[in-house]
């Protein structure tokens, strides 16, 4: 949802609406959801569509309960995609313009929401890589994506590996990473300290994100076995090792701060001096491009990975393999955050992280997708530079 993560999806619509007017479709929701995920009850309250900024709407699709349900589904993508639709129209009576492009980022099928406009489907994950982690059919999953395949005008990717997995689908798509917010971190120096992190006596390690299914819960309990102070930052999936993650946050070096918003990462990451991206080395995470790593670089913070292909890819461009550590064993994982934790961040190094995710940031990732889609006129169709 917009008001969730600031992820992918939410960061290009800010900056797409800055060229376009945008029309923003959340996940759908139904009177249950506040009860399931606290956290999202704003979008069940008020209007479903909502103008956000001059250019930029957000509509909040409501549907039946038990929305992803067997059969159900299906009921679900038709309210969603009515939705879409009449919200799209109701925008562009009010600006006088007709919709020019569609795209869609997930697993529901809204290339036709709008007949007769552009349509891009970009796969910011391997959803059916990920089936189970997702709780949903892995069929399902794939039957959806090879549909939006076949009908896209074009297709786009967030990582090398969903690339190479397209082509040999039969097409070609577009490489489109993830970016960062470097403004966001501009000031990170002046950033108040979090009240509910402690001053630690010596540099900290820090994760920022979703403690789920996805990371290598392993990997921050060898950090933190270390001695060394860990801040985690973001909430915890209670199905994920329940037992193991409360005996890691009873730890007397470990704080766990829970849900953070957007705006409050400078003041967080201005608390750790490594940002680890400890993601599991499986199929779903291989095809994925983590934000993390750059956001860590974008507030001057060493960045210490496992050894995933978008990794490996950052680390391909000049500079990046001095900035961004990539380790595939646990042992190497934690010399690396000791090494970068023992190492002193002077001016010099701090800029050279800045300027590497400034060559990354958000804008230049959505000036791709306007090409695509014909709203960036000035530009040729042009894929992200390999490194």
């Amino acid at each position: 949802a917009y008001g969730g993560v600031a992820g992918t999806d939410r960061q290009l619509a800010d900056r797409l609406s800055t060229l376009v007017p945008v029309l923003y479709v959340d996940p759908p929701v139904s009177v249950t959801t506040p009860l399931l995920h606290p956290h999202l009850a704003d979008s069940v309250k008020g209007a479903a569509l909502r103008r956000l900024g001059p250019g930029l709407w957000r509509l909040c699709p409501r549907v039946l309960p038990g929305a992803y349900r067997p059969g159900m589904h299906r009921v679900t993508n038709a309210l969603v995609r009515r939705a879409a639709r009449r919200a799209a129209r109701r925008v562009a009576a009010e600006l006088e313009e007709r919709v020019e492009a569609v795209v869609v980022a997930a697993s529901a099928d809204l290339l036709g929401a709008v007949p007769g406009a552009r349509t891009l489907f970009y796969a910011t994950d391997d959803l059916v890589a990920g089936a189970d982690l997702l709780g949903l059919p892995r069929k399902r999953l794939a039957a959806a994506r090879a549909r939006m395949l076949a009908r896209a005008d074009e297709v786009a990717v967030v990582s090398p590996l969903l690339r190479d997995l397209f082509r040999e689908q039969g097409r070609d798509p577009v490489l489109v990473p993830n970016g960062c917010a470097p403004e966001v971190y501009a000031a990170i120096g002046s950033a108040p300290w979090p009240e509910d992190v402690p001053r630690f006596d010596r540099p900290a390690a820090g994760f920022a994100g979703h403690i789920n299914g996805r990371i290598d819960l392993g990997l921050l309990e060898a950090v933190a076995a270390t001695g060394h102070p860990l801040v985690l930052v973001g909430p915890h999936d209670p199905a994920y090792h329940p037992a193991r993650f409360r005996a890691l946050t009873a730890l007397p070096n470990v704080c766990w701060t829970g849900r953070k918003s957007f705006a409050e990462m400078p003041s967080y990451l201005s608390t750790i001096r490594v940002g680890l991206t400890p993601y599991l080395l499986d199929d779903f995470n291989r095809a994925s491009f983590p934000i993390k790593t750059l956001d860590y670089l974008a507030a001057g913070r060493a960045a210490v990975s496992t050894d995933l292909p978008a990794t490996r890819w950052l680390r391909g461009f000049t500079g990046g393999a001095d900035l961004i550590r990539a380790e595939p064993t646990a042992d190497g994982f934690v010399r690396a955050v000791e090494t970068e934790l023992a190492t002193e961040p002077t001016d010099e190094l701090l800029t050279r992280r800045r300027d590497f995710a400034e060559r990354h940031d958000w804008a230049q990732r959505a000036r791709a997708l306007a090409r695509l889609l014909d709203i960036d006129r000035h530009s040729a169709r042009q894929e992200e530079p390999a490194p």
